[in-house]
């Protein structure tokens, strides 16, 4: 399952310089080319509520996804709420950031999720996904 955040809907309008000029549609087709000699089956989302993305890894853990590639967005640096239900699935989450966030601003730099995912991927724009 792919998880994305609060406004990565807007992706290819939002700042480009920044995130780039692919649209998440676009970025989420490129990733199914990339896995699809692995056999990797791929169900994207995207929302910019806090609690249907909880819901979404829950339904991760119920329907025994393998794992998670979730990119939280802001969500990644607050929000305890996420952080918790992606404690509590007991599936493997790796975060995923299309910008460095560790070169922007400051309050970007630390990600409450990442203690709990199994690693992090950040500044490869749409590299990061697959």
């Amino acid at each position: 399952m792919i998880l994305n955040g609060p406004n990565l809907n807007n992706l290819g309008k939002r700042e480009p310089e920044i995130y780039g000029k692919d649209t998440l549609s676009d970025i989420i087709e490129y990733t199914k080319e990339e896995t699809k000699s692995l056999g990797v089956e791929i169900e994207a989302y995207q929302s910019n509520h806090e609690g249907e993305i909880i819901d979404l890894l829950y339904r991760a853990r119920d329907e025994k996804f393998d794992g998670v590639v979730i990119n939280a967005a802001a969500y990644s640096h607050y929000s305890i709420a996420i952080r918790d239900a992606i404690a509590s699935v007991e599936i493997p989450c790796v975060e995923v950031h299309l910008s460095n966030i560790h070169a922007r601003d400051e309050f970007r730099h630390k990600s409450v999720i990442s203690a709990v995912c199994v690693g992090m991927i950040s500044g490869f724009g749409k590299l990061v996904y697959p």
